[in-house]
């Protein structure tokens, strides 16, 4: 088995990816990695982690905290680590925010303090497009930064050094309803003699993606402010059986409650369009001027299409004021679950808190068929050049 650590693990969905398999379109335990600890700060998320996956060790704790004689001091095995996988947080470099060099931005200088004693054959890092732009203290890529630090470990006195390899993938390339672009780093031991390079998965889809109504189609639908629980309608594609996974209770499909004015917002922007339509609306007085939005976006208060991918779910895919993530065809914002779905998270997956923190499981997380991909890709490469004859 490939001895695995995952940091800023979220709710878990590397974890779910790296645990599981797709057979028959159904999701089916693997163990070909054995998750040795997960790490995660926010409480709700590592509550949901565990809840999810109870077998692994949950470290519910900030990063700083974790040293060889924390680990020691918890029992955690540590030692002959393959692979660490996980993703600082990514607010501080996301083209929405504001950009910032801050703290939360320099939180990889402490996964890489990690790598300084668990000091693993490969490591996975995952972050948004945001960082191929973002600048640090000294005006320089952020990215560049953090590859050059990956690389060379002489400040902690050890002799580590790591090649990185980069690529940007898009999740809708490997079957998951969603444009969402994240860059992604493998770094490998210098050290270790490598046979067969590593290779990013190539995309296994051009064109024809998954759309919206793939994905969420065979949910219930929703008035305002109405919950739903139950299943009213079969599923009707592969993706909706294969997140389905046998469950027969719905969670978290709940709709907020929107006043009138935001009611009449979302019925009248059309699919594709967002602030500025609704201002041209009311500029052409097809809607009273009380309509006018003063604030957002262009792209906020955005209609999503039914017959195309999702665009990227955020932590805010509940607040139809966001980011584009109204309902094409219902007068609302995407429900939580919708969001899981998106994701690619299956029905089963349970998550944990108000509404807020949910959505912030949901959006922070790897998809986990991405990361199923992306397992797979490294389980391949571990048999070629590590692993041959190991149980």
């Amino acid at each position: 088995m490939i001895r695995v650590v995952d940091l800023f693990s979220g709710a878990g969905g590397l974890t779910f990816g790296f645990k599981n398999r797709i057979e028959n379109n159904t999701f089916i335990e693997s163990n070909e990695f054995d998750i040795l600890f997960a790490n995660e700060i926010n409480k709700n998320a590592s509550d949901a982690f565990l809840l999810n996956f109870p077998e692994i060790p949950m470290l519910n704790c900030s990063i700083t905290d974790i040293n060889e004689s924390y680990l020691q001091e918890k029992n955690i095995d540590y030692t002959d680590v393959d692979l660490v996988i996980g993703g600082p947080p990514c607010q501080s470099f996301s083209t929405v925010g504001k950009r910032q060099y801050d703290e939360r931005a320099k939180m990889y200088q402490e996964y890489r303090r990690v790598l300084t004693f668990v000091q693993p054959k490969v490591f996975l890092f995952e972050n948004v497009t945001g960082l191929l732009s973002m600048k640090n203290d000294e005006k320089l890529p952020v990215l560049e930064d953090i590859k050059k630090s990956f690389s060379d470990f002489s400040d902690f006195g050890i002799d580590l050094s790591y090649e990185i390899k980069d690529s940007v993938l898009n999740a809708k390339h490997f079957g998951i309803p969603q444009n969402r672009e994240r860059v992604f780093l493998i770094g490998i031991r210098k050290d270790l003699e490598i046979v067969h390079d590593w290779q990013f998965p190539a995309p296994e889809i051009d064109n024809e993606f998954l759309t919206l109504e793939d994905a969420i189609g065979d949910l219930p639908s929703l008035g305002n402010g109405e919950t739903k629980h139950l299943y009213e309608n079969a599923p009707y594609t592969n993706y909706q059986r294969l997140m389905r996974n046998q469950c027969n209770y719905l969670m978290n499909h709940v709709n907020g409650t929107n006043g009138e004015k935001m009611l009449t917002i979302m019925q009248a922007v059309i699919p594709g369009e967002g602030r500025n339509y609704i201002n041209s609306l009311v500029e052409s007085g097809a809607l009273d001027q009380k309509y006018y939005l003063t604030s957002g976006y262009d792209n906020t208060y955005g209609k999503l299409w039914w017959d195309r991918p999702s665009s990227t779910i955020t932590n805010n895919l509940t607040t139809p004021s966001s980011l584009r993530c109204i309902h094409p065809i219902q007068n609302r914002a995407l429900t939580p679950r919708e969001g899981a779905r998106i994701q690619s998270f299956p029905d089963t997956f349970q998550f944990i808190g108000a509404i807020k923190s949910i959505n912030s499981q949901i959006g922070n997380a790897v998809p986990p068929l991405l990361a199923m991909v992306i397992a797979q890709q490294l389980k391949d490469f571990f048999d070629e050049n590590f692993l041959i004859g190991r149980e």
